[in-house]
């Protein structure tokens, strides 16, 4: 299976391989390497020796990132 089938089957399967989440998120691959070995970034899950992240975990991440601002609240 070529990569992007790969990646495919992956979403498919409710998992994304750190090269896809990192796309995802519009991070690079070692950003979110380094940020899970620091205990921060999104959750993630351990089959093996492979990590994997489900969107979700990925969605929820960008949420809880949202800092709000004098303007914006003001707008609310």
């Amino acid at each position: 299976m070529n990569r992007n089938g790969a990646a495919i089957a992956q979403e498919i399967a409710g998992r994304l391989a750190v090269d896809a989440a990192s796309e995802y998120l519009g991070l690079s691959t070692s950003t979110l390497n380094k940020m899970r070995c620091e205990g921060r970034g999104p959750r993630y899950l351990r089959l093996g020796a492979r990590i994997f992240y489900r969107k979700e975990d990925l969605d929820h991440f960008v949420l809880a990132s949202i800092v709000e601002t004098t303007d914006s609240r003001a707008a609310a």
